[in-house]
């Protein structure tokens, strides 16, 4: 049996972006788990401290992914503490409610900035980098940017990652010949994420959480640590031939 806590990553740079919480910090963990030295980005210093406990690998840094020079910022900050970065993982996300009818637009900015710019941005400022060891770039967006679903109010949100899935794919053809790789993992309904940053009460949240495993076919919600198993996965150099691809891990909701 194939050990997953062998050191896979030893001598590997990682950044994760939205590492303080969720997919970000499980992703962070698995990657300092098995070897990796990780720059693990987001907002609150707090949180961040929490992803680091107990894992040596792990450097924390608070940054807005927004905030204009932020993607020179952690890059430069990557370098400074590893000397290169061979592994990017655009994870940190925003959900604002905005149904059609009434949207509002700072809530379309905001997730137009975190969700999709931030990404765009920081990419560019580490594909130099990046192909100077053969890197990966891993984006996460989500499963509802693939097919319609019963969340009204969240369809710009999966509008947004859907456009990210799009880059994903054309950054892939476009560093090929660099040898960099670029893939993404779409999670389906995540357990801790659920209506965590709609201000959602406790009633609304389990009333969203019914709805959403009527319709995963494994008729439960995810668990963060499957997405980061994944994430993982795909950077690993045994994925070497794997590449333009969005990974759906949702229960199967995208073909149930």
């Amino acid at each position: 049996m194939t050990d997953m806590t062998a050191a896979h990553f030893d001598g590997t740079a990682v950044i994760v972006t939205g590492g303080g919480t969720g997919i970000g910090r499980a992703a962070a963990r698995t990657f300092a788990e098995q070897g990796a030295q990780v720059l693990v980005v987001g907002r609150t210093a707090a949180r961040l401290e929490e992803t680091a406990a107990d894992a040596p690998g792990i450097r924390p840094l608070v940054a807005d992914v927004s905030a204009p020079g932020a993607a020179e910022l952690i890059v430069n900050a990557a370098l400074e503490a590893f000397g290169r970065i061979d592994v990017l993982v655009n994870n940190a996300a925003v959900v604002r409610q905005a149904p059609l009818g009434d949207i509002r637009r700072e809530a379309v900015e905001e997730m137009l900035a975190v969700n999709l710019l931030a990404p765009v941005y920081l990419t560019e400022a580490a594909v130099p980098h990046l192909g100077e060891s053969a890197g990966v770039v891993i984006n996460v967006s989500t499963a509802i940017g693939q097919r319609g679903w019963p969340m009204p109010g969240t369809e710009l949100y999966a509008a947004l990652k859907a456009a990210l899935d799009t880059l994903t794919r054309s950054w892939a053809v476009q560093l090929a010949p660099r040898g960099v790789r670029v893939a993404g993992v779409a999670p389906g309904p995540i357990a801790t994420s659920i209506g965590r940053h709609q201000g959602l009460d406790t009633e609304q949240i389990d009333a969203l959480r019914t709805t959403l495993i009527e319709h995963v076919p494994l008729r439960r919600l995810g668990r963060v640590e499957e997405v980061a198993f994944w994430i993982t996965q795909l950077a690993r150099p045994e994925a070497g031939y794997t590449t333009g691809v969005v990974l759906p891990v949702d229960g199967g909701a995208l073909v149930g």
